[in-house]
């Protein structure tokens, strides 16, 4: 895995979530990108059945990617953040009792993956309830696994489909003690995932407790 960057690109003008979808892939393909499969990553949120001490319990999302389809990611709110195997997701159905399901807030990115020489894109439709709610785009330079090395030409090829929605160097990467110098991996992907579908959450219900 090299240096991800994802974000969140905004439905055109007078375009449906679909076209403007349809829009990127052709603008990806005009670029030489061939199309290699499909992609989705998913997040479910659980909530603590108890309070202990009077603190406010933290949330926990449950995360998958068909990327890694023998691990389950589990991230605390605010962290810490473990990677596990699937039967992860067994365990938490044991956990009931401690963690409760947040019923109707599962999120899910799913969509094409494209190949550009060294570049990897994936471009997804993230779904809540099964409606459409916005559009995805996870860019992958897998030569290099230190953003401090390579964000500038992401930064560039980037430009080359998303015009003036490309996005910022990613908090994650900034927020490490060795800074942009740090090795990049899975955890950082998924870190941004979930920021991304936390926005959708907050979008759809902005008065929702559930983050």
């Amino acid at each position: 895995m090299g240096v991800t960057c994802v974000c969140q690109v905004p439905v055109a003008e007078g375009k449906s979530v679909q076209q403007t979808v349809d829009m990127l892939h052709k603008k990806l393909e005009q670029l030489g990108s061939v199309k290699q499969g499909s992609f989705w990553v998913d997040c479910e949120t659980y909530h603590a059945t108890g309070n202990s001490g009077g603190q406010t319990s933290k949330l926990l999302y449950l995360m998958h990617n068909s990327e890694t389809p023998l691990s389950c990611m589990a991230l605390f709110e605010g962290g810490p953040y473990l990677t596990a195997d699937v039967n992860f997701d067994v365990l938490m159905l044991k956990l009931k009792s401690h963690f409760q399901n947040a019923k109707g807030h599962k999120v899910e990115s799913r969509g094409a993956r494209y190949r550009y020489c060294d570049f990897l894109v994936k471009v997804g439709t993230v779904t809540m309830s099964s409606s459409a709610r916005g559009i995805s785009v996870e860019v992958e330079y897998c030569a290099c696994v230190v953003p401090g090395d390579c964000w500038n030409l992401m930064k560039e090829f980037m430009q080359s489909f998303l015009g003036a929605n490309v996005p910022e160097l990613p908090s994650v990467f900034t927020s490490k003690p060795e800074g942009l110098y740090a090795p990049s991996d899975c955890m950082d992907t998924m870190s941004q995932y979930l920021e991304l579908f936390s926005k959708v959450r907050k979008q759809v219900n902005p008065g929702a407790s559930v983050r």
